[in-house]
């Protein structure tokens, strides 16, 4: 397992150093709503090891990854109403937290989305994003 970094924004999130709104908290990963979501309900989900990159990251952490993302979605759908789910994990080039993470983002159709433009928004607030969180939480499906 790669070692906690202090100068990691993710890792501060997952040593309790800086505030999140978890949506899933699982042996291997951790997801949380994006600070900057392209739709509410845009989640990361994070190995709880540090990986720069999907290189440095186990491959047997691989699928796992993708089924945690599979999980996050399906609560999306059952509390948002999202008709489908967007997948991305960015690595280095406008990767603005170098630690592998996976965003999951609640789509519909014509919700605007082009390409790979996102428009971004900020929750209106704590308590809305906090109640999101706890309501994807709640959704999640059991883990086999």
């Amino acid at each position: 397992m790669s070692r906690v970094t202090s100068d990691c924004v993710f890792d501060r999130v997952l040593e309790g150093d800086l505030s999140a709104h978890l949506v899933l908290e699982e042996d291997e990963f951790v997801a949380f709503l994006d600070i900057r979501p392209v739709f509410d309900g845009h989640t990361l989900v994070v190995p709880r090891a540090h990986y720069g990159t999907l290189a440095e990251m186990p491959e047997a952490l691989l699928g796992p990854l993708l089924g945690a993302g599979r999980r996050v979605a399906t609560a999306q759908r059952a509390v948002l109403g999202a008709e489908g789910t967007f997948f991305a994990l960015n690595e280095v080039v406008s990767q603005s937290v170098p630690h592998v993470h996976l965003h999951v983002v609640p789509r519909s159709h014509g919700d605007g989305l082009r390409g790979f433009l996102w428009p971004r928004h900020r929750y209106p607030s704590e308590e809305f994003a906090s109640d999101l969180a706890g309501r994807l939480r709640a959704a999640l499906p059991v883990q086999p």
